[in-house]
This record gives C-alpha cells, sequence and structure tokens, in this order.
C-alpha cells in the first residue's frame, strides 16, 4: 500500500511543473505603481526575477559609508556617486550595487543609468559573496561594465575585475591592506584598501 508520500509524488510526476513567469525592467516599475511592491523593498531584478536583498550589516554599512567619503574626497564633481541605487543592466535586469561611479552627465529621467553611464560599481560582500561572483558579475561582464571592485569582507581584500569581454572578466586582481588601487579614468585618485576595510 502506498503512503501518503509516495500518492503525492505520483499526482505531482503526472503533473506539468509550474512555469516562470519572467518581468521585464517595465513591468518590475509597473509592480510599484500599483503597489505590489514599495520603494522600501529591498529587492533587485536579475534576469527578469524578484530577488530579495540580504540585510546590511553594521560593517557592510560602514565600508559603503568609507567609500563614499573618499570618492567625495577623491572625485569631487568628477563623476556621479551613486549610492545603493539602481543601475539598468539591460531588458530584464536592473540592480542595486552598493557604490556606482558614473559619468559626469545629464542622465534620462526615464530610466535608471545604463552600462554605457559607469565607469565603476563595488559591492560590498560578507553573506552575498558567492552569489556577488557567480550570478552578479557575470551580469556586469555581459553589460560591459568596465570595472568591478568586490569589496570582500570575509577575507579582508578588495577583488578587481576588469576587461570584460564574452560574459566574463579577463584581468583579476586581489589586494590587501598595505596597498592602493587607482579609480579607473582617474589614476591620479588612489584608494588605499585599508581605508575601505575600516
Amino acid at each position: 500500500m502506498a503512503t501518503g508520500a509516495q500518492q503525492l509524488d505520483r499526482q505531482q510526476k503526472g503533473q506539468a511543473q509550474p512555469s516562470r513567469h519572467r518581468f521585464s525592467v517595465d513591468e518590475y516599475y509597473k509592480m510599484t505603481e500599483v503597489g505590489i511592491l514599495s520603494e522600501d523593498d529591498r529587492v533587485e531584478l536579475i534576469e527578469g526575477e524578484i530577488v530579495n536583498m540580504a540585510p546590511i550589516g553594521i560593517r557592510h554599512a560602514k565600508c559603503v559609508d568609507n567609500l563614499t567619503e573618499l570618492f567625495g574626497l577623491l572625485l569631487p564633481r568628477k563623476v556621479r556617486l551613486r549610492v545603493q541605487n539602481p543601475i539598468r543592466l539591460g531588458h530584464n535586469t536592473e540592480v542595486q550595487p552598493d557604490v556606482t561611479l558614473l559619468r559626469r552627465r545629464d542622465y534620462s529621467q526615464a530610466q535608471q543609468p545604463g552600462p554605457e553611464d559607469v565607469l565603476l560599481v563595488v559591492e560590498v560582500s560578507d553573506t552575498t559573496l558567492i552569489k556577488d561572483r557567480r550570478e552578479k558579475m557575470p551580469l556586469y561582464a555581459q553589460a560591459g561594465i568596465p570595472e568591478v571592485w568586490i569589496v570582500n569582507l570575509q577575507q579582508d581584500r578588495i577583488e578587481v575585475y576588469s576587461q570584460p569581454e564574452g560574459g566574463t572578466y579577463q584581468a583579476t586582481r586581489r589586494l590587501r591592506s598595505g596597498q592602493s588601487l587607482a579609480v579607473p579614468g582617474f589614476p591620479e585618485a588612489k584608494v588605499k584598501v585599508e581605508e575601505v576595510l575600516g
């Protein structure tokens, strides 16, 4: 005699699996307009799927504050500094990096800045390290974002990814305290790793 679990398993095998609906960025914004999502929801649109973002921990927040202050001091009025705000990577992907440096120009009010506007993306990663490397890095590379920094709080270092080609970054560097790195496009603007990590 079949158990209840076995009967349920047989029923499920005979049924079609539910399909996923993938959303475009426009549909994603429509959800906010009609109240399905609110502007306070911590979510991103990753390849058509709405994904919850992890809560911001104390050290994570401090690193974002450090980066914001450093970039503001090093590059006053040379870039547009965007903190935890969206950038649109394509028809069905809009992410919210921790810090983005944008080219200094006027942007369309119809949509968020896109890859052509971005000089640098910074992701501060603690519990999200694997997700940032496996899911977000390929998206940034496919979109042609010229350089991405992952502030790796698990290993106290900054990982620098550059030269996007074929959906991956061709060059990778890992820097620790005592080392510094230049802001892309501004070789005179040097950031010390320990100033970011605190």
